[in-house]
């Protein structure tokens, strides 16, 4: 669909606002449309945003830093990978397995210039342990309770 002046507004969602008389449409490639030219414009919400990883693990962003919004998704994807690469390090050691993983992103929008980001990201881990420390007998001593009698005949 396109206006009498030849620009695409099928992509377009026009929202009432009360007192505001005017508003400059921000494209997706971060340009602003002008009378005179097209102009490229530096989102301050985006510039300042900051990541940094919470966990105890070694990893990247532990003292924080600035990913570009365009890039929020490569970056943080690879810094999740890296706590998946622990986790399977830690699965490879003697006594343990590694049970699943799971990699989920949290995304979000700029309330500045509007543009999609990855805001951030959560790893999760399930191992199982095995040896002879405490939790490991507890444990063993749990599965044995739970899997006793499956396999009695009650007919017989």
């Amino acid at each position: 669909m396109s206006d009498p002046g030849g620009i695409n507004t099928s992509s377009r969602y026009i929202i009432p606002v009360s007192n505001i008389s005017y508003v400059t449409p921000v494209n997706t490639d971060n340009t602003v449309e002008s009378s005179d030219k097209v102009k490229p414009i530096e989102c301050q919400t985006c510039k300042n945003r900051r990541y940094q990883d919470g966990s105890d693990e070694m990893v990247s962003f532990k003292t924080g830093g600035h990913i570009d919004p365009g890039e929020s998704y490569a970056k943080v994807m690879g810094h999740e990978k890296e706590h998946v690469a622990n986790a399977i390090a830690e699965g490879n050691k003697k006594n343990k397995e590694l049970v699943s993983t799971t990699v989920s992103l949290k995304t979000a929008i700029c309330p500045e210039c509007g543009r999609a980001y990855v805001a951030g990201g959560t790893t999760r881990t399930v191992m199982k342990t095995y040896g002879d420390d405490p939790y490991s007998r507890n444990q063993k001593s749990f599965e044995g309770e739970a899997a006793r009698g499956n396999r009695i005949d009650a007919i017989a």
